[in-house]
């Protein structure tokens, strides 16, 4: 096991097993030292976990959590992009977040922060990182929260 998935095992926290893409893409891409993650989803192990727009039919305590399972879903693409070695992801550089939120909302920092905390816990401070969060009228699937990621992984 180690160090990030002990860390999120004493927080409480179990690595999913990474989610397949629904389209015509590919969950990640290992290009040089990076590796970019394609937007992550609230997907649990029973299917979506959260669905609806921010404000309307979702709290903002329900939004970070689902912000949080992204975070997780996040790491469990880096885990399979570095061969199972979560100790090979040296840096997590950048979180674009996007929030399905009613207009006026202006909580999407809140909503994000969930999965920026998520990767300082597992990551320390190697876990900090530049981000995004944007608020939108719609998002695939009608997900409240939507995370892709950007980290640099060691050869």
């Amino acid at each position: 096991m180690s160090d990030v998935e002990a860390r999120l095992k004493d927080a409480g926290f179990t690595i999913p097993q990474p989610v397949a893409p629904v389209a015509n893409y590919v969950p990640f891409v290992v290009s040089g030292g990076l590796v970019s993650v394609s937007g992550q989803i609230p997907m649990g192990p029973d299917g979506l976990a959260f669905e609806g727009c921010i404000g309307q039919d979702v709290s903002v305590d329900e939004a970070r959590a689902a912000a949080e399972l992204c975070a997780l879903n996040i790491i469990a693409q880096l885990k399979a992009a570095a061969g199972g070695d979560l100790g090979r992801i040296s840096r997590i550089v950048k979180l674009g977040g996007f929030v399905n939120c009613v207009s006026g909302f202006k909580e999407q920092p809140q909503v994000i922060n969930a999965a920026s905390d998520m990767m300082v816990l597992a990551f320390g401070d190697a876990g900090r990182h530049s981000r995004s969060a944007v608020g939108t009228n719609a998002l695939p699937l009608n997900v409240p929260v939507e995370i892709d990621a950007l980290a640099e992984i060691r050869g």
